[in-house]
């Protein structure tokens, strides 16, 4: 690229990640809520997948499903474990090109990921209800792998360009960044070049993934909605509801935050620094420490596994 700016053009060496903007001094204290917050996370999320892998009778589709979610959930806080609790524990707010696209390739893969189990267990939840009697015989063991494998690859082949297109653009004394992680909407702000196969391919992945998992959710909830309406009997569709109500919460608690914070991204130019930060930090933070807690509570068979695991804990001491 060649304009006036031509003598300014660099590839930054590092970023400047901030926490929660306005309240520098009060960072040490602010780590204790996100403290909490991870042991929340990796101790929820971890105790759903003991329980469903040391528990047989859990080793069905639902709870596979439900395990994959877990530790996809697991793999977007571990992702920005190290830069935010390096910020609010010890002021390390740089961090260097590579280990930021990193990180950004690390969140946004992961998120991707669960988007498609979200999908993945809607779908479960209209074969259970709508063909019961073939339900073993659709989703068997070899097709449940088989989807977890193909999200997880789908997801980092579709993030595997972004990086790559952010490293070719030239940067103009840019580097600091609104969250305490990196992030491609926020990263997309700094370059001094065109940024428009950034934006077209970054929409490529918005609607291919994100847009289209949410529209056949809902088309899935659509043909659920009408399979239970046709069920004669009132306390049979109670039953066949209440199978998916931990699941629609887990999507609120995963598509609300998202659009909220895309919703800033994109037309939120006025909306105060530490507001930006904290849609951010609850569009990351929250679907982990709620699922566990709401699949522990509302789910009868995981509330079972996890009285039988402390059972067992306890007469062994």
């Amino acid at each position: 690229m060649k304009n006036s700016n031509s003598s300014l053009e660099f590839l930054p060496t590092a970023f400047i990640l901030v926490g929660i903007p306005g309240l520098e001094a009060e960072h040490i204290w602010i780590s204790t809520p996100f403290i909490l917050m991870y042991i929340i996370i990796f101790l929820g999320n971890g105790t759903i997948l003991h329980v469903i892998r040391t528990d047989a009778a859990l080793h069905q589709p639902m709870y596979l499903f439900l395990a994959m979610l877990a530790l996809v959930e697991v793999g977007v806080s571990a992702s920005t474990l190290p830069t935010v609790l390096g910020i609010f524990l010890f002021g390390a707010t740089e961090i260097s090109f590579d280990a930021c696209l990193l990180q950004m390739f690390s969140i946004h893969s992961f998120s991707i990921m669960e988007s498609a189990v979200l999908l993945a267990m809607s779908v479960d939840r209209f074969v259970a209800i709508y063909s019961p009697l073939y339900y073993a015989a659709i989703l068997t063991l070899p097709r449940i792998f088989g989807t977890g494998a193909v999200i997880g690859l789908k997801s980092m082949i579709l993030m595997a360009p972004l990086p790559m297109l952010l490293r070719r653009l030239p940067f103009c004394g840019h580097n600091a960044l609104s969250h305490s992680y990196c992030l491609h909407p926020n990263l997309i702000h700094l370059p001094c070049g065109d940024i428009s196969i950034n934006n077209i391919y970054g929409l490529f992945i918005v609607t291919s993934t994100f847009g289209l998992h949410s529209l056949l959710i809902v088309v899935s909830y659509g043909l659920i909605l009408h399979t239970v309406l046709n069920i004669a009997t009132g306390e049979g569709r109670r039953k066949a509801l209440n199978t998916c109500g931990s699941h629609v919460c887990a999507v609120l608690a995963y598509y609300i935050p998202m659009i909220g914070l895309s919703m800033v991204h994109r037309f939120g130019h006025h909306v105060s620094p530490l507001l930006h930060a904290m849609m951010a930090n609850a569009y990351l933070f929250f679907p982990p420490a709620v699922n566990p807690i709401v699949y522990s509570i509302k789910t009868k068979e995981i509330r079972r596994g996890i009285v039988r695991m402390l059972s067992k804990k306890r007469s062994r001491i």
